[in-house]
């Protein structure tokens, strides 16, 4: 039987978890996505600390890249005020596209490095 999406997905972010992993000099920029919104964090793995958070759910935005968008923009901010310049990008299992891909593109225009 083929798999189904959720496990499919948890596969793929097993697979990705063994590579990728966050520290303080270089944290974890997990993406989460939902239905309907888009949640972004900085985590150090080492420490097992999430440095800073941001959700679509804080953010009034027209559509749903939009408001991925400007998720991107914001968790850029906070983490330039934490003092981040580089993160280790974490998909999460979701595919590079789409409203994860804008997610991304909107922190490296903001100043991120990955």
């Amino acid at each position: 039987m083929a798999l189904s999406k959720l496990q499919r997905r948890a596969r793929i972010k097993r697979r990705i978890r063994k590579i990728v992993s966050g520290t303080a000099a270089k944290p974890r920029l997990s993406v989460y996505r939902s239905n309907k919104e888009i949640y972004a964090q900085l985590v150090d793995d080492v420490n097992g600390v999430t440095l800073a958070s941001v959700s679509s759910r804080d953010i009034k935005a027209g559509t749903k890249a939009e408001a991925s968008a400007a998720v991107g923009k914001s968790i850029a901010e906070k983490a330039t005020k934490a003092g981040v310049e580089t993160v280790a990008f974490d998909r999460n299992g979701y595919l590079y596209h789409g409203r994860v891909k804008v997610l991304a593109d909107a922190a490296r225009e903001a100043g991120l490095k990955f």
